[in-house]
């Protein structure tokens, strides 16, 4: 089906505000500048969309200037793409681009990093302009990009509930026979259909055995009649992620998964219910294994049991900052979005995911989309 409602966009205000912000922390640091690679931190900043290669672009930001830094003969595909306005400085394909930086910098100071600038660029950056003068920016950036604004989350919101439509019309599709290549082809025709950016992002599709595996498995697989039928599956609306799983029977009668379902639905309940402003990242992650040890599964990362983290931040990454894990004390701020997934293994048997994700706000969690209401029915 074709989706027909409007679609939110971050704005250049929006952008700049986050520059503003960027250079603030920019000035309190004590630093010259932040220089940005061709990661989503760039789109984020300024708008410019630019996929990785050797060849470096990004930007250059200090506190009163943005600087791309593009390879010449890209210079007009630049300038066609959306940005930010900032000067383009080009450098030629036996120059050095990180000679080119080291001049722009001069002595002003240190040079925070992109944390998602490749080793490579960063030994060259070291060569010219001394590893002395360079600084991790990426807690800088980080705690910037996890306090997600209103558009932000309007536009998570948006995704998600284009990917929980694709759900329902998977499910209506399912039935004994069908190839799990099937699914994934007609998941991403709907994401293609509803203006998703370009298709499914990824998609898990596993049935039976194959859903004790928390990625999936290799290989096509064919329905059979009582299997457990796992879907993880999401896409992008304007750069922003969706990520949702279902994990459900078409038919009840098994005790040992309605049991396990229930399970997994109690653990995911539990994070939502520890997720509060000021709690830290474990905190969660704790409430989930508190309820399997309750059920005698784990305990840790023992299975049957949950092998993994509880949840990870999303925005315009698929995983970022605020991990749902153990040993991560960072308190749960208004703006925050993270995935709930407590997934349940048991091996060489099945597995249970739901995933859900959370929103905080002043006054507590949100979900983006209602929980599955049973072993048979995966939606509320």
């Amino acid at each position: 089906m074709s989706w027909q409602h409007p679609i939110p966009r971050i704005t250049d205000d929006e952008r700049q505000t986050r520059l503003t912000h960027l250079r603030q922390a920019i000035e309190t640091e004590g630093l010259a500048g932040v220089l940005l690679g061709p990661t989503e931190s760039l789109r984020y900043f300024t708008g410019l969309v630019w996929h990785p290669s050797e060849r470096f672009l990004g930007a250059l930001i200090t506190p009163t200037a943005i600087s791309y830094i593009v390879p010449g003969f890209e210079r007009s595909r630049v300038e066609t793409l959306p940005h930010l306005p900032g000067e383009i400085l080009v450098w030629e394909e036996e120059e050095s681009s990180a000679a080119l930086i080291a001049r722009l910098v001069g002595q002003h100071g240190r040079l925070a990093l992109d944390d998602g600038l490749p080793l490579f660029f960063y030994h060259a950056l070291a060569a010219a302009m001394g590893a002395e003068q360079l600084a991790d920016g990426g807690r800088l950036i980080r705690d910037l990009r996890r306090i997600k604004s209103a558009a932000e989350i309007a536009l998570i919101q948006y995704a998600m509930t284009l990917t929980l439509d694709v759900h329902r019309q998977v499910h209506a599709l399912l039935k004994p026979g069908i190839r799990s290549s099937e699914v994934v082809d007609f998941i991403d025709h709907g994401h293609r259909q509803a203006g998703a950016d370009d298709g499914s992002t990824f998609c898990i599709v596993s049935f039976g055995l194959a859903t004790s595996l928390p990625h999936g498995a290799d290989g096509d697989q064919i329905l059979g009649r009582g299997d457990v039928i796992l879907v993880d599956t999401g896409c992008r609306i304007d750069g922003y992620h969706s990520d949702l799983t279902r994990t459900y029977v078409l038919e009840g009668g098994d005790s040992a998964f309605e049991r396990a379902w229930w399970i997994e639905r109690e653990a995911q309940q539990a994070v939502f219910d520890a997720a509060r402003i000021g709690a830290a990242c474990s905190n969660l992650d704790d409430a989930a294994r508190a309820v399997l040890a309750k059920h005698s599964l784990g305990p840790d990362y023992r299975l049957p049991g949950l092998p993994h983290r509880a949840g990870h931040g999303l925005g315009l990454e698929i995983h970022e900052e605020p991990y749902i894990v153990r040993g991560n004390d960072t308190p749960l701020a208004a703006g925050m979005c993270f995935s709930n997934e407590p997934m349940i293994v048991f091996p060489e048997k099945f597995g249970v995911r739901l995933e859900d994700h959370i929103y905080m706000t002043a006054e507590g969690p949100r979900w983006f989309t209602s929980p599955a209401a049973g072993p048979t029915a995966p939606f509320s």
